[in-house]
């Protein structure tokens, strides 16, 4: 006796499956600029390798005992390969009414959903298409109760920052859980125009608030990105983001029980860069490009910026070194002088718990006068996002090397010069530090010898003059308060040596850390 009809009912559901909303839903979704999640999946993973999971779900109608209709569940899920590594990958489908949660005695994906489950027992990455509006006050009546919050916990979406790799691509509108799922984040990308990200819709916001805002004006990606942080970068098309994610991967492990990869190149780690000799202006009051400082000492190719429009007094990016992956921290003269302001600190603290937790070694390169200060700095919460983004580099555990090019004044200059066995500090010629800059400092504490003086202008250059002399960093490295100062040509070298070094450590350190793990 053979199964062939049962056999052929499987591939029949199976593409009723295929066809998500139906051709009309579809056509509007596509209409709309955007991709369906299975053509999503399709294009992010290796072809071939997408192995799907509870494709046969959803809302089924029969006649006469036999299947007539099907609609899918909301959400595509199961295990795929990007680049040849396992990865859990799932996402919404929006053409199957909005992506909103279908009350399932399981859920597939979301919160506490067999994806999150799989990416958490496998020990893979999870990467998350989001694409939905979340719950829905339908749900009451399909129930006839209310749900408590808290009973559809975010508790594994939690758990897994500390375990695996967590992408997020927001490739359309979402709101409450899928949004809070996208913040819930190692790293996150959306798409311009087409994405948005906020706790609820317009309509809601309009109905409780009065507020009447387009979807752009609540959750586009100048409020979501560029000024809330809430998602770390933008793209211009969901191509773009899947690249992202694809980048974003290649630099971590796939859990906290190994080492980030190590990529070959054709870079010799003894390459020295003339370049960085004139880079920085001998007058200190001028700019200078930091992502070029960058580019000349990290592998070619290899920088990609994390968060590039969001707090820009600071730059974070992941990069290789002789191919070993490292986690670069930069302040950015460009913007506000280097000085560390509140957006800026939250930019750190979230980079630093990243890199930790994926045995990732942090490169420092420090140029600041300190903390942001004025009466906008002090209502932006400055000094207490400067402090977290101070105790964030003091708990890291993974190797640590600060090299000062220029400024190093303050609690701003503490939060990447953070001193343990682990953490190394170097200097260019150009370097100077202290408690405040000079300019500032002499006028505050000798300004009553600057008031009695002939001519308080000239004295104050005098005094600058006799202090910059003292502050010397060849004063300090003499009395070993620095541990070297290094022709910048001599940066790439040193730098690549030293990340190859602290390999060994590194592999001691494997696995989750003592905290709870990467913060949102």
């Amino acid at each position: 006796m053979s199964w062939d009809a049962e056999a052929e009912e499987l591939r029949r559901r199976r593409a009723l499956a295929q066809e998500l909303g139906g051709a009309e839903r579809v056509a509007r979704h596509h209409d709309d600029g955007k991709l369906t999640v299975r053509e999503r999946i399709e294009r992010l993973v290796d072809k071939g390798s997408f192995q799907e999971f509870g494709a046969l779900t959803g809302a089924a109608a029969y006649v006469e005992g036999r299947l007539a209709k099907i609609t899918p569940a909301p959400y595509v899920m199961g295990l795929a390969r990007i680049d040849g590594r396992v990865v859990a990958i799932g996402g919404e489908d929006f053409t199957v009414r909005g992506g909103s949660s279908p009350g399932l005695d399981r859920r597939k994906g979301g919160q506490g959903g067999l994806v999150e489950d799989l990416a958490h027992e496998y020990r893979v990455p999870l990467v998350n298409l989001v694409d939905g509006a979340g719950g829905s006050v339908r749900t009451v009546a399909r129930t006839g109760h209310a749900h408590l919050p808290g009973v559809d916990t975010f508790g594994r979406s939690v758990e897994l920052l500390a375990r695996v790799p967590v992408l997020g691509a927001v490739l359309g509108s979402s709101a409450g859980g899928p949004a809070a799922r996208a913040v819930l984040s190692h790293f996150s990308v959306m798409v311009e125009g087409t994405s948005h990200v906020f706790s609820a819709g317009p309509a809601v916001a309009e109905r409780a608030l009065g507020e009447r805002l387009t979807k752009d004006e609540l959750g586009g990606a100048d409020v979501a990105v560029d000024a809330g942080g809430a998602i770390h970068n933008r793209v211009r098309s969901e191509e773009e983001a899947f690249a992202q994610v694809r980048r974003v991967l290649a630099y971590l492990p796939s859990n906290v029980w190994e080492l980030p990869p190590r990529a070959g190149g054709d870079d010799p780690p003894d390459r020295r860069e003339e370049a960085l000799l004139s880079l920085i202006p001998r007058n200190r009051r001028r700019m200078y490009d930091m992502r070029r400082l960058l580019g000349h000492v990290v592998d070619r190719d290899s920088l990609f910026e994390v968060q590039p429009t969001f707090g820009r007094t600071v730059i974070t990016a992941l990069a290789r070194l002789d191919g070993f992956v490292v986690g670069l921290i930069a302040n950015n003269p460009m913007h506000l002088g280097g000085a560390l302001d509140a957006r800026g600190a939250r930019k750190i603290e979230h980079f630093v718990e990243v890199c930790d937790t994926f045995h990732i070694p942090l490169v420092f390169f420090v140029d600041t006068p300190g903390f942001m200060i004025g009466r906008a700095a002090e209502l932006a919460g400055t000094l207490p996002a400067g402090a977290r983004a101070l105790w964030a580099a003091q708990q890291a555990t993974v190797p640590r090397v600060s090299v000062i090019v220029r400024k190093c004044y303050g609690m701003g200059g503490m939060v990447p010069t953070a001193t343990d066995p682990l953490a190394l500090r170097l200097a260019w010629p150009s370097a100077e530090w202290g408690s405040l800059p000079i300019e500032g400092g002499v006028a505050v504490a000798y300004r009553r010898e600057i008031a009695a003086a002939a001519d308080p202008a000239k004295r104050q250059q005098e005094i600058e003059e006799e202090l910059r002399a003292l502050n010397s960093p060849w004063r300090t490295a003499e009395a070993f308060g620095v541990e070297d100062i290094i022709d910048p040509r001599e940066t790439r070298p040193l730098l690549c040596r030293l990340i190859e070094a602290a390999q060994a450590a590194l592999r001691g350190g494997l696995g989750p850390k003592t905290r709870a793990g990467v913060r949102p």
